[in-house]
């Protein structure tokens, strides 16, 4: 069975800037593949190459078995795209918005789909207020459960966590790898170091516009030696201290009043 995504000599440039210096990495069908580099290396020219809103200067890619230069159509009719600020109507709920996407899509029976997905998502409460009144980790959770509309065979989200608050991170965590339960293959591109090694099955370091390493997390962090073991005492972190006060979604047997 050939990749869901695949990607040969990838070459992209904007003026005299090289962006993409000759890209290859392949993303294997129901898996979460994240692609991990600094800010400016590369990642989002990457997915707009992929998801057809850029042509590629050299190189070959396919997605779903089309070719994103000459199939344009069909890439896009079996892909989601989700961009690092989410693209929700403010002025319509957060079931309208759904219900826009499940006609736009022609989904059979789009009130009962966009029902089950605010329910899926945690947002049934808040399905009748304006997207306007959401938190930032509201938004971009109704942003990627309009993604899923119509069951996409690859999703691409560029960089969702950015700018939310960690317990709103987790719960978006939490809808990715809950998509890719569902059969999804995912191209996930980060920055943060915890969350590639928290979703996905394999890392891509982008850098400079060429891939450095590609593996699963363990064989990443075997191309170091092991640290030595030091036993030493563990002073809590901030993190630590923020989800014992406000209840630790990680572990849901923590006491919210640990520190009263």
């Amino acid at each position: 069975m050939t990749a869901a995504i695949a990607v040969r000599g990838l070459e992209k440039s904007f003026g005299d800037q090289r962006v993409l210096r000759g890209v290859d990495f392949e993303v294997e069908h129901g898996s979460i593949f994240a692609l991990l580099g600094s800010n400016g290396a590369g990642k989002t020219t990457v997915v707009r190459t992929l998801a057809t809103l850029l042509r590629p200067d050299a190189g070959t890619a396919s997605v779903n078995g089309f070719d994103v230069a000459r199939q344009e159509a069909d890439v896009r009719a079996s892909i989601s795209l989700t961009g690092q600020y989410a693209a929700v109507d403010e002025i319509l709920t957060g079931r309208e918005n759904l219900l826009l996407v499940a006609r736009l899509r022609h989904v059979p029976d789009a009130a009962d789909v966009a029902d089950r997905v605010l329910e899926r998502f945690d947002l049934t409460d808040a399905a009748n207020r304006r997207v306007a009144t959401y938190s930032g980790g509201m938004r971009r959770r109704l942003d990627i459960a309009m993604s899923l509309i119509g069951a996409p065979r690859v999703i691409f989200l560029d960089e969702p966590t950015t700018g939310l608050d960690p317990q709103a991170r987790l719960g978006v965590w939490r809808c990715v790898a809950e998509a890719a339960a569902q059969g999804a293959t995912i191209l996930l591109t980060t920055h943060y170091l915890d969350e590639a090694e928290h979703l996905a099955n394999r890392i891509a370091i982008l850098h400079d516009g060429r891939i450095l390493v590609n593996g699963t997390p363990a064989e990443l962090k075997a191309l170091l030696p092991p640290s030595r073991v030091e036993y030493v005492e563990r002073q809590p972190t901030l993190e630590d201290v923020f989800f014992a006060l406000v209840g630790d979604e990680r572990n849901p047997t923590t006491d919210s009043g640990a520190l009263s």
